[in-house]
């Protein structure tokens, strides 16, 4: 699955907010620099995609989320598998 997110780095507050289905607003603490922000964006991803987008029957955790595009752009591609 992919979704697209809009990212903010350096802001006061962490927050993850879903515009879409497939479409996210991040803003983490971390500065956009030696790929913190990154980092920081796909463990939110994670954690958010397991704890509200999750198939509770299935059981199924999503563990491999990986920026597709958009490293060194707010404007990011994430591929949740």
């Amino acid at each position: 699955m992919y979704i697209k997110v809009k990212a903010k780095a350096g802001a006061k507050k962490e927050s993850v907010v879903q515009k879409t289905a497939d479409h996210f607003e991040i803003s983490v603490k971390e500065p956009a620099e030696r790929n913190l922000a990154n980092k920081r964006i796909i463990v939110l991803i994670r954690d958010f995609v397991n704890n509200n987008l999750n198939d509770k029957k299935s059981g199924q955790v999503y563990n491999s989320v990986r920026i597709v595009s958009g490293h060194h752009s707010p404007s990011k591609i994430i591929s949740i598998n």
